[in-house]
Formats: structure tokens, C-alpha cells, sequence
């Protein structure tokens, strides 16, 4: 059956914000419907990434028609490079998790990257979808990060390759380590408050962290690479292994302590 997409809202017309948070709902829906057919392991994997993919691709063609795309599921057309806008694109972040229903820890990952002067260019917009909650955060609309609910931090890491150094981390920060899925899930942890924050390193390429940062940066959360060095998108080079999102009051105290322990 043809996935019928909803009609965007009005304001998505010129709203970057709006139609962020518009794609990213109607790739969580679709994704949603795939996860009802019956699919399994592998098979429901590649039907998801596939699914999410072919629709953004062309719902991006029919509304950003002049703007160029990077998608992990795409070919990486470097026209980016020369482009005055690109959207950043993760159609299904965390697919094994979206192979475990129930698990709701997969998000849709929509950001766009805008050039600016000589400064090169950065995120502009964003959106993390997490279809499985009816969840969609926003830069159009921050998250409220409320004060934290722990005695102690709790670090966001990966289920199934957590960086070795994050151990000492935490032995450092006296912080619990909260183990999840997809990464925007676990940058969206922070402004939840159901962590504090979300170190990694040892792989990731810009998809994965362009529109949860951006999301993050506007609900005002620190964001950095684990040098302290600004992330930065839309390069020639898509590997962008490692990334810090924590709440401010926290930033000092880890990048120090990743600067002393030389884990860079």
C-alpha cells in the first residue's frame, strides 16, 4: 500500500522549524506502519530505513526543491558542498531498537544546515522524532530543560558500544551510566532530565548528532566535540566520531577531565 503523507501546515511553507518537526513526524509515522507488517530481525531493519529514507528524499524534492540533502540511507552528492542549504538526515536512528518492538528508544533525525558569511555555516533547524512515545522535539519550539531530579549525574551511553573512558567519567563525576539507543534519544535524555549528559567516541558521522544538536543547543544545553572544539557540519569529510551534550554546569568538569585522561 502507498504511504499517503498528511498535509504540512501552512507555515511550513517558510518556517524551516515547522517543516522539520512536520518531516520528521510523517517519517515516524511511516515507520511506524512498517513496524506493524509483521517484519522481523533483518527484514524490518532495511524496511524501515528504506521506508523513511524514500519518503524524505521526497518529500524534501517537493518542498525544499532547490536544497540539497545528506541522508545516511544516500549517496553522498557533494553539490552539498557548494549548496546554500543542506538538510541532515538520519531516516531511522537506532534500528536495532526499532527491530525490538516494544522498545521506543529509535528516533528520525531531521536538521538543516545553512551557509553564513566566512564563518562557513551551521545548524539552523532541527527536529528528533521518537515515534514510539508520539514524541517530536523541536528547535521551532525548544524543550524546557527543568532542574535536575538526581543527586548524582547520570551520563547517556550506548547499549552496545560505550566508550571505555566513560567508566573513569563517571567514577570522576560520581554519576550513574544510563544505557539506551539511538543517539538523538539519548541527547533528548539531557533536556528530559532523565540524564545529565551524553558523552561518545569511537564513531558517528554527522547525521547522527546534526539535528539532536541542534535541538539540544536551542533548549540551551552545551555541546561540543570531546576536545571542547565546536561541532561542525556539512564537511567534506562526514566522520564526526565523538560529541559531549551535558548540561552547562557539568561542560568544565568533563572536558577537563577528558583533557587529563589524554582519551582524545
Amino acid at each position: 500500500m502507498t504511504y499517503e503523507p498528511s498535509q504540512p501546515p501552512a507555515s511550513a511553507a517558510t518556517d524551516d522549524h515547522v517543516l522539520a518537526a512536520w518531516l520528521a513526524e510523517e517519517a515516524g509515522r511511516r515507520l511506524l506502519e512498517v513496524r506493524a507488517e509483521g517484519l522481523e530481525g533483518r527484514e524490518l531493519k532495511d524496511a524501515g530505513d528504506a521506508a523513511a529514507h524514500e519518503l524524505l528524499m521526497a518529500l524534501v524534492a517537493e518542498h525544499r526543491p532547490d536544497d540539497a540533502v545528506l541522508s545516511e540511507e544516500g549517496k553522498d552528492d557533494k553539490v552539498r558542498l557548494t549548496s546554500e542549504r543542506v538538510w541532515i538526515i538520519d531516516p531511522l536512528d537506532g534500528t536495532r531498537e526499532f527491530s525490538e518492538p516494544p522498545r521506543d528508544d529509535w528516533a528520525v533525525h531531521v536538521a538543516l544546515w545553512e551557509r553564513s558569511g566566512g564563518d562557513g555555516g551551521d545548524l539552523t533547524a532541527g527536529a528528533v522524532a521518537q515515534p514510539a512515545l508520539g514524541e517530536t522535539f523541536t528547535t521551532g519550539a525548544p524543550p524546557v530543560v527543568p532542574p535536575s531530579t538526581s543527586e548524582s549525574p547520570r551520563i547517556a551511553v550506548s547499549r552496545s558500544r560505550p566508550p571505555e573512558f566513560v567508566h573513569g567519567l563517571a567514577t570522576e563525576l560520581d554519576a550513574q551510566l544510563v544505557a539506551m539507543g539511538s543517539a538523538g534519544v539519548k541527547v533528548l535524555s539531557v533536556a528530559r532530565d532523565i540524564t545529565d549528559a551524553y558523552v561518545h567516541a569511537g564513531g558517528q558521522y554527522e547525521w547522527d548528532s546534526a539535528a539532536p544538536v541542534a535541538v539540544a543547543r536551542a533548549a540551551g544545553l552545551f555541546t561540543s566535540r570531546i576536545d571542547g572544539t565546536p561541532l561542525r557540519y556539512n564537511q567534506d569529510d562526514v566522520y564526526l566520531p565523538d560529541l559531549v551534550v551535558c548540561r552547562p554546569e557539568l561542560a568544565d568538569r568533563i572536558l577537563a577531565w577528558i583533557a587529563d585522561n589524554d582519551v582524545t
